[in-house]
C-alpha cells in the first residue's frame, strides 16, 4: 500500500468528484491520505469529508500564506485536533515567496503551531518556501523535535534536508521529482535516508509526469514513489514498504485499514 502523506481533496478541483479520486486511489494501491487543513474556518468541512471515507485522514492548521482568516490559538488548535480522525497539527511554516512584508506575523503563527503540536502530541506538517534558515532556526528553538514531523513538498538544499533530519524531522517529496529540471532537488531526494521518506501528492497541485500540467489527485503519489525508486536504484517495492512505515511511524494516531 502507498500513502499520500499529503494532499487537499476538499478544494473545489477534487471536492465535486469524490468518487473517481478514490477510485484513482484503489487503482494505483493508494490505500490512504491525509487530507491538509488550511484555513481553520474550512475545518468543519474537511472534517466531514474525512468522516465519510476511511481511506481519509486529517490535520488541522493555518496555511501561512493565508491572511484575513481566523488566526489559530493553542487551545483552539488542541480542540479541533482532539479527533481520532485528526493525526497531525498544519500545514503551518513559513513562505517569503508570496509574503515577504509579513516576516514576523508568519513566524509568530508558526511558534503557536508548533506549540500546539507539542501540547496535543500530534506531528507537525510543515511549508517552507523560500524561508529555510528561519524555518529551521524555529523549529529548533521550539523544540520541534519533541512532537516531530514532516518538512512537506521538499524543494531546499541537501544541507536544509540535513538539518531538518537532524531536528528528527521526515522529509516529503512530491511529483516535483519527476521534473527532469529539477535535477539538485532529484539528487537530494536520492540522499535522505530511506527511513525518513514521505511521498505525497500536494494535489490538486503539482501533478506528476506523465500528468503534469493537469489537475493533481492522491492516486498519482505512485509516480512519486515510482520516481523516487530509479533516483536510488532500488525495487519499487521498498519505497513502497519503506515510506508507508515511515507514515505510520510519524502520524502515529493513523492507522492500516
Amino acid at each position: 500500500m502507498l500513502i499520500d502523506s499529503h494532499c487537499h481533496v476538499d478544494f473545489p478541483e477534487l471536492a465535486g468528484r469524490e468518487p473517481e479520486v478514490l477510485a484513482t486511489m484503489a487503482a494505483n494501491g493508494v490505500g490512504q491520505a491525509i487530507c491538509v487543513g488550511v484555513r481553520i474556518e474550512d475545518f468543519p468541512r474537511l472534517r466531514a469529508l474525512v468522516g465519510r471515507h476511511p481511506e481519509y485522514w486529517a490535520s488541522v492548521g493555518v496555511h501561512p500564506g493565508n491572511t484575513g482568516c481566523e488566526e489559530p490559538d493553542i487551545a483552539h488548535l488542541c480542540e479541533l485536533a482532539d479527533d481520532p480522525k485528526v493525526v497531525a497539527i498544519g500545514e503551518s511554516g513559513l513562505d517569503y515567496y508570496w509574503h515577504r512584508d509579513m516576516p514576523e506575523w508568519q513566524r509568530e503563527r508558526f511558534r503557536m503551531h508548533i506549540r500546539a503540536a507539542k501540547a496535543c502530541g500530534k506531528p507537525l506538517i510543515v511549508h517552507m518556501r523560500e524561508a529555510a534558515a528561519d524555518t529551521l532556526r524555529i523549529l529548533q528553538e521550539e523544540e520541534a523535535a519533541a512532537c516531530g514531523g514532516v518538512m512537506h513538498c521538499f524543494t531546499e538544499s541537501l544541507e536544509a534536508a540535513e538539518a531538518a533530519l537532524a531536528l528528527g524531522l521526515y522529509i516529503s517529496f512530491s511529483g516535483i521529482i519527476t521534473f527532469k529540471s529539477a535535477a539538485t532537488l532529484r539528487a537530494v531526494a536520492a540522499s535522505v535516508p530511506l527511513d525518513r521518506l514521505l511521498i505525497e501528492t500536494d494535489s490538486p497541485y503539482l501533478a506528476p509526469a506523465p500528468h503534469r500540467g493537469k489537475t493533481n489527485e492522491p492516486g498519482w503519489v505512485k509516480h512519486v514513489a515510482e520516481e523516487l525508486a530509479v533516483l536510488r536504484g532500488v525495487p519499487f517495492a521498498v519505497i513502497e514498504q519503506a515510506t508507508t512505515e515511515n507514515f505510520f511511524r510519524l502520524f502515529r494516531h493513523a492507522h492500516p485499514d
